[in-house]
């Protein structure tokens, strides 16, 4: 690797004095902060810098390296480990960052999700795992209940095949800007800034669309990606293509073609062109009650638990809630996801009632009362009438402050 010549050095120090404070904050300097610098010195445009890819933060904007050896330009092709800029990083805090001095302009970060030691596969983890370890581009549509570890899955699944993941929540309000990309202000200059489809397409990534089926008309921007032809960005006049490894998997609560139940509300019904470009549908459904027990069994092991009457309790108690739900004789449900959120709470407060009871407070009265009832009938070693609501007068007992510790 060649150290920089003599000029290029020159060009540096000039730099980092005449813009030390400005690249610091930003990391990067326009076209006409180079002119000026070049000019002030005596020294040439640094085209040098401007045609290495490495030292361009975006559209017309560089990072000036501080590094004593110069980095080579990078090949033409897109690897699948990528490498970006600070500012490139838009979606993290770069506030602590300091770029100027950076061991090579650039830092190296990985989207490859962490594996969890609480995950425990089941369903369609096989399929969709041997999907993405094909490399190929082939997307999949996941549908079912929320709650049952379909993004889960999907992370899970990236993390086992060491693949780079770019997860993007959905709203109503996701539009082709929040997607693509487009132009954002920094320090007075319009820079483009790609947006997480590109990016994952230009990394060969899998890109993950959770809860597809709250999007608007404006995702049909997607057609051309899901088809893997790559796509035109017509505001910054070029195409992309997408890397090898691209794909794309969606997550949703429905089969995009609306909501009945009242459950999932802004669920909407999807254009049948862009789901006619999934090849296949996954209905993920909840575990059994044999992978249940093994998930709760980690999380309890997570927490310093150990519990098993409990944990069977608790599958006994959700199992019979979802076949009711089946029948339509309730209109709530108990997910894998809420008993995870009652191992934890019985982790700190220790007690299986307060536990259940904090953790389905969420539904309205007369599901929560017939909940904590069916719990007691699986639980015979519980007491309903332990759960109470906590008072005010108790808050006031339990408090140690009086009205002349008050500042108002």
């Amino acid at each position: 690797m060649a150290t920089f010549t003599k000029n290029q050095q020159a060009f540096i120090d000039a730099a980092n004095k005449q813009y030390k404070k400005r690249a610091t904050k930003l990391g990067m300097l326009s076209r006409e902060d180079l002119t000026k610098i070049a000019d002030k010195a005596g020294l040439n445009f640094p085209q040098w810098l401007t045609t290495n890819p490495a030292y361009r933060v975006g559209r017309g904007t560089y990072m000036i390296p501080t590094s004593k050896v110069a980095v080579a330009a990078p090949a033409a092709t897109i690897t699948r480990k990528p490498v970006a800029t600070p500012v490139e990083q838009s979606v993290a805090p770069v506030a602590d960052v300091n770029p100027i001095t950076l061991s090579k302009g650039v830092t190296e970060f990985s989207h490859i999700p962490e594996a969890e030691a609480a995950f425990v596969p089941f369903g369609y983890f096989k399929a969709v795992f041997n999907i993405i370890k094909s490399m190929k581009f082939y997307p999949i549509f996941v549908t079912g209940l929320s709650g049952n570890g379909k993004t889960y899955m999907v992370e899970q699944a990236c993390s086992k095949a060491k693949r780079d993941m770019m997860r993007v929540n959905i709203t109503v309000e996701t539009d082709e800007d929040d997607l693509l990309g487009g132009f954002r202000l920094v320090d007075g200059a319009t820079v483009w800034f790609d947006g997480p489809v590109v990016k994952a397409m230009k990394m060969g990534a899998v890109l993950l669309l959770d809860e597809v089926d709250l999007a608007s008309t404006k995702i049909m921007c997607l057609q051309p990606v899901l088809e893997g032809k790559g796509i035109f960005l017509k505001k910054i006049n070029e195409w992309v293509r997408p890397a090898d490894g691209f794909t794309v998997i969606a997550t949703a609560n429905t089969k995009g073609k609306g909501d009945n139940t009242g459950n999932f509300i802004g669920a909407g019904v999807m254009n049948e062109a862009f789901l006619e470009r999934f090849p296949i549908t996954v209905e993920q459904d909840y575990p059994s009650q044999a992978v249940e027990k093994k998930i709760l069994h980690k999380v309890f092991e997570a927490n310093g638990i150990d519990d098993s009457d409990f944990i069977d309790n608790l599958v006994s108690w959700a199992d019979t809630i979802r076949k009711s739900y089946k029948e339509d004789a309730i209109d709530e449900i108990i997910t894998t996801r809420r008993l995870v959120h009652i191992s934890e709470a019985y982790g700190i407060f220790e007690d299986r009632m307060e536990a259940i009871d904090l953790c389905i407070s969420r539904f309205d009265d007369e599901t929560k009362t017939s909940f904590l009832e069916l719990y007691t009938k699986v639980d015979a070693d519980v007491d309903p009438n332990e759960v109470t609501d906590v008072t005010a007068d108790e808050v006031a007992e339990d408090d140690d402050t009086t009205d002349n510790d008050c500042p108002f």
